[in-house]
């Protein structure tokens, strides 16, 4: 008796074991189904309007600024400028002393004199021949070329020795150091009784540089992909490190109009007004340069973009099948970004695309 109701209970908990594992086979099966097909969230594509701004290094630099050299060899003689100071155009910064100069005006001079007494000789004769000339049989007619000749003559040496002298005393002026314009002196590299020259030891370094402080220019490299987006007349604002609290506006008035083939970009630039002189030559900014919209673009999440081994791509349902499509991106703003390639609107695009998403594989929206 024991031993049957003994098999009864084996054979009825094999049964029980038996049927649970049918159950959870079938459970793995399903499971495995489930997973084999996944939901992949997906959006349509719409247009929106994107207005973006680019932040980027720009250079503050003088809008004039010049390095003064010597133009002939000397010695400076007096002062009348140092770093720091504010001169107007046409003020005397600095006097040489060239001696030999001097002596070459002053033979000049004394030339330009004697061929004068020379000339007003031969003149005078002439006019005393032509004079006499007018009675008849007095001066034959080759005595008279001859007197012409030596009056002509003498002249001529008369003219090249004014300029001799013109030219002694425009060298002469070289010796006066003056300021081209106003502005301000940022540098001086020569000292009282310094040798300078263009073959001197004071050439290497300029004897002043001057700059125009109030009025500057600031210069901008733009990528390629955001030249399109501004022309002339456009406003921007930047800041500088040493005034981080306040903004500054200034407007484009210059365009390049060709890309630097280094940099890829071309080069913008803004006048400045700095009549408070704020701001320095040399500055370093970041400038914010505003990307507006003219029309509205396909704008979808950064996420839908794949950017792989085989290129910038979104993943498109076609009707429950993966289709990669070619894109190029454009700007970017609060986690979107335009795409331009062969799509339209109301396209299925996958919301999160990735690399393990293959052409042709099932989409289940």
């Amino acid at each position: 008796m024991n031993n049957t109701i003994l098999r009864r209970s084996t054979y009825l908990f094999s049964s029980i074991a038996f049927v649970a594992l049918l159950s959870s086979c079938h459970q793995k099966e399903e499971v495995k189904t489930v997973e084999k097909d996944p939901a992949i969230p997906t959006f349509s594509l719409t247009k929106e309007t994107l207005n973006t701004t680019l932040t980027m290094p720009g250079e503050l630099t003088a809008y004039q600024q010049v390095d003064l050299y010597a133009k002939v060899a000397s010695y400076v003689k007096t002062l009348k400028a140092d770093i720091g100071s504010q001169v107007t155009k046409g003020q005397l910064l600095m006097t040489l002393e060239a001696p030999e100069l001097n002596a070459q005006l002053a033979a000049a001079d004394s030339r330009l004199q004697s061929q004068q007494a020379v000339y007003a000789s031969s003149k005078a004769t002439y006019d005393r021949m032509v004079e006499t000339a007018k009675i008849p049989g007095t001066i034959s007619k080759n005595d008279l070329d001859i007197a012409a000749a030596k009056k002509n003559s003498d002249q001529a040496q008369l003219n090249a020795l004014k300029a001799s002298l013109k030219e002694a005393g425009n060298i002469q002026a070289y010796l006066e150091i003056r300021a081209p314009f106003s502005g301000i002196i940022s540098a001086r590299n020569v000292n009282l009784g310094a040798y300078v020259g263009p073959s001197g030891s004071g050439s290497s370094l300029p004897l002043f540089t001057l700059v125009d402080q109030t009025h500057l220019r600031l210069a901008v490299s733009v990528p390629e992909l955001y030249t399109g987006y501004l022309t002339k007349g456009d406003e921007i604002t930047f800041t500088v490190n040493s005034l981080p609290d306040q903004k500054f506006t200034a407007k484009v008035v210059r365009l390049a109009g060709a890309l630097d083939p280094r940099l890829r970009a071309e080069r913008i630039e803004m006048d400045v007004p700095n009549t408070n002189k704020k701001l320095l030559p040399n500055m370093v900014t970041d400038v914010v340069i505003p990307l507006p919209a003219d029309a509205k673009t396909f704008v979808v999440p950064k996420t839908a973009v794949v950017d792989g081994a085989e290129g910038i791509y979104v993943i498109r349902n076609n009707n429950n099948k993966a289709e990669r499509v070619e894109v190029k991106t454009g700007r970017e703003q609060d986690g979107k970004i335009e795409i331009f390639g062969d799509v339209k609107e109301g396209d299925q695009l996958v919301t999160s695309g990735n690399e393990e998403i293959r052409q042709g594989d099932p989409i289940k929206p």
